[in-house]
């Protein structure tokens, strides 16, 4: 550990690796509600949050197992279409509540093209919110709905049938054909968004 008088401990979660203080003043500074971005192996969570005084203050959130359990979701959720939908129920919940716009936060994560968080952010504004972006990062249509993970299937069951059911069998016993996920993500989004057009 270093000394001297002139050392200082940096803040705890600093020394946790969870927290740049220097980027989080830079977002707060801005005075617009974050939109924060985080990803588990089989999860993805988005939240609204407002920078208080006393805290944060979340004012919209949506987590991807809201979509097993509230509209039919039989895919995995810690894939790139269940982030786009979950961005997607996120920016409902926050239009709902008179949200126009918002900055991104992806905390310490690595800014990588194409990847859960920017599909989140892409569901987030389709849903009506205004964020700055790089148009260059978000994920093309045939990622956000799952063709990729359709035609990989297709050309595993052509070639190795016990290797397809190996890799796909979560989505096998939940009754979902892995080569039919496009399908299911345009009628889980309609139903998001008919749901929320109906309770708003």
């Amino acid at each position: 550990m270093a000394k001297g008088p002139r050392y200082r401990v940096p803040y705890r979660r600093r020394r946790q690796g969870k927290t740049d203080y220097r980027l989080r003043r830079k977002l707060i500074l801005s005075r617009l509600p974050r939109l924060v971005v985080r990803g588990s192996l089989k999860h993805t969570t988005v939240q609204l949050v407002k920078s208080e005084v006393m805290g944060d203050k979340v004012l919209a959130s949506a987590h991807s197992r809201d979509l097993l359990k509230d509209y039919g979701w039989k895919g995995n959720c810690g894939n790139l279409p269940a982030a786009y939908l979950t961005g997607l129920l996120g920016g409902w919940r926050a239009a709902s509540r008179g949200i126009k716009e918002a900055i991104l936060d992806i905390g310490l994560q690595s800014p990588s093209k194409e990847s859960r968080v920017f599909a989140a952010l892409r569901g987030f504004m389709d849903a009506g919110i205004d964020i700055p972006h790089d148009e260059g990062i978000l994920p093309d249509d045939a990622r956000i709905d799952g063709r990729h993970i359709a035609d990989y299937a297709g050309r595993l069951a052509s070639s190795d049938k016990e290797l397809y059911a190996r890799m796909f069998s979560k989505y096998l016993s939940a009754g979902l054909i892995p080569e039919e996920v496009p399908k299911h993500f345009a009628e889980v989004k309609e139903k998001i968004i008919s749901t929320m057009k109906h309770e708003g």
